[in-house]
Formats: C-alpha cells, structure tokens, sequence
C-alpha cells in the first residue's frame, strides 16, 4: 500500500483500556476524558482480554509495558492469539519471549519486526490479517499480581483479503537440558501451506562445559515428508549472519541481544523477509545442540562423565577433517590413529525458541 493512497471501507481504530471495544467514538470516556483508565491489573492466575473484536482486518502493531520487568515475570506472564473464532490459540508464548526478549533479560534494540527502545516496553510490527475476528489475551500464571499493564493494539478493519492470506502464528518451546545427540525443534511439524517467518532462540550453556564453545550445531529445515532437510546451514553464528562467535548487535533482520560468557546466557534472532522460507505441505525446523573445543578437554570432559558425543576433528590442515559419526561407535578419541585439532561434539545445555510462521489455516 503506498502512503499516499487510501483504501475503500478501510478504518483505523487503536484498542487499549480507553477504548476496550475499539468502536468509533468512544475513547477515553471514563473521568471525564481525562486519562480515567489508562493501565489495568492482571490478578494471579488471571486472564485479561485486550483484544476482541469481529470483522476482516489485521493487527498492524502492539505495544505494551508493565511495571513488573524481571526475567520471573516476563516468562509468567502468556500471550495468546485467536483468529477466527478458533478455541486453539495461534500464538502461544511468554511475553517476553513472544517480543524476542531472551531469558527475559531487557535490552534495548531494533529490528524489523519487534523492537525495545529503553529495555522498558514491547514493540510487535508483525502483521496479521484474520478474515472474521481476532481476540488477544494475556494470562499470568504466576502467584503474584501484575499491578499496571499499559497497552495499545493498532488495527485495521474493513480490509478484503487475497485467498492467498495467511495466519500468523508463533509457538515457544523450551528443553532444559536438551535430549544427548538430538536435534533441538524450534519449529515441530505443522501441516499446511505457508511460510517460516523466521525464529528467537535462547541458550543457556551447561558451566560444566566450561573452556568450550557451544554454538557449533548447523539450522535444518525439512518439507514434506522428506527424511532429511532440504535446507541446511553450517553454524550457530552462520546462521545469523555473523562468524567465529557472537557478540551482541541487533540487525534489521539478524542479530544476538545477549551475548554473556560469564552466566553462558546467549539470545539470538534470525527472520526471513529477504529470503522466504515457503512450504506447501508442512515444514519443521531444529538446530544442531553440537559445541566444539579442543580435543584434550573434550577427552576431559568424557573421562569426568559428562554428557558427550564426538562429532568430528579439524586438524587445521587441507584434507584432513575427520567424521566420527561415520567411525565405529563409541569412538576413542585416545587413539593415536585420530589426529589433534579442533572436536565438535554433541552436548546438553538450556534451550528455547520462539518460532514466528504463517499458515493458511488458524
């Protein structure tokens, strides 16, 4: 839509505790005008409905603060979204992680979808189109009261959607620790038609590790029934943008928010607006739980009993990369037969994800 242009039957309305219903002249009514209910509280173990309302549209922007910003809060505290009148939410996540907050560690940044000015308040530009309602809540599934939540939720209503419209959906999930020698999912199996929007994720590494360097485990996407993915990259940091580790940066459409090496806590986004990921059939998407670190501390590692599968070793020299999945297993990285160099090696930290995607079903 170009800025100069106006479409037909197309109004603007803003949701928020002023105007709860959104309707055409009827905000700011309660003491007078005069700023009569700007925030609300969200009890303990209460849900709160910011958004209902019925019609074709699409949510264009939600902003948010509460008084109440620790990392306990922002992961107590559960968006969800309904389109349609669906019972099952197409958005799921805490707060904080649904707003590409990591660990619930504040941070101000930009992106091209979410963005935090001061590390005080959450910025959502995703849009999101339904074709008959569209209802938000917010649950806090903590034991203790939210005293002030302010909120706007910017909408258009009246707007005549392409048969090619998609939902949006996002879905967090956490494994603490991960499963030895498997996948980490950020984006389980869904079934339909869409689009891979891109995802945050959040890693906690294992201290018992110490010395070595989680991030070596490759993003993999899978269409269809396909066995093995179609997509696949060759690194943590690769796949966003970076190399040889992360630091902190915030990109229009990459970037790592956290980059801690003395708690281990890295967050850390990639989205998919220049490079659509689009599927027909379904779609699942995982990351690698594989580090890396010097040979001798990874025999270290195993003689003091921590969860280890060699992957591989770098000499550093042409031609000399060893695969030791395709070795006998289990493999004795001892023996005088594998050279020294650099090991890759399945590993067990804290993870989670929130995964963004379109579908074209709610």
């Amino acid at each position: 839509m170009n800025l100069y242009e106006k479409p037909i039957g197309v109004h603007t309305r803003w949701v928020s505790f002023e105007n709860l219903a959104g309707e055409r002249g009827a905000g700011g009514l309660e003491n007078a005008g005069s700023k009569g209910h700007p925030f609300d509280i969200v009890p303990a173990g209460g849900t709160v409905t910011l958004l209902d309302v019925q019609g074709s549209g699409s949510i264009r922007r939600i902003w948010m603060t509460i008084n109440d910003r620790s990392p306990e809060m922002l992961r107590a505290l559960k968006i969800e979204i309904f389109w349609d009148g669906c019972e099952n939410p197409a958005v799921s996540a805490p707060l904080g992680d649904f707003f590409g907050v990591g660990h619930g560690r504040r941070t101000p940044f930009e992106n091209a979808l979410f963005s935090d000015p001061e590390g005080r308040s959450f910025n959502c530009f995703v849009p999101m189109p339904f074709l008959q309602s569209a209802r938000l809540t917010v649950t806090n599934t903590s034991d203790k009261i939210l005293p002030l939540l302010f909120y706007d939720i910017d909408l258009l209503l009246g707007e005549v959607h392409s048969p090619e419209t998609l939902y949006f959906h996002a879905l967090w999930r956490r494994e603490s620790p991960n499963s030895l020698g498997k996948d980490f999912v950020i984006l389980p199996k869904v079934e339909g038609s869409g689009r891979f929007l891109g995802c945050n994720v959040g890693v906690i590494a294992d201290p018992r590790y110490e010395g070595s360097w989680w991030g070596e485990g490759e993003v993999k996407v899978w269409f269809g029934d396909d066995k093995n993915p179609t997509l696949c990259g060759t690194g943590t940091e690769d796949y966003i943008g970076t190399g040889w580790g992360q630091g902190v940066y915030a990109h229009r459409t990459q970037g790592c928010l956290i980059a801690d090496s003395s708690t281990g806590e890295y967050a850390f986004y990639r989205f998919h607006l220049d490079d659509p990921v689009y599927f027909d059939v379904s779609c699942e998407v995982a990351i690698q739980t594989i580090g890396g670190t010097a040979k001798e501390k990874v025999i270290e590692f195993l003689k003091t009993g921590l969860p280890v599968i060699p992957v591989s070793i770098d000499p550093g020299v042409p031609g000399g990369f060893v695969r030791l999945m395709d070795e006998p297993q289990p493999v004795d990285l001892e023996s005088p037969s594998l050279p020294t160099g650099w090991v890759n090696f399945w590993r067990q930290d804290d993870w989670s994800a929130t995964a963004y995607y379109y579908l074209d079903r709610p």
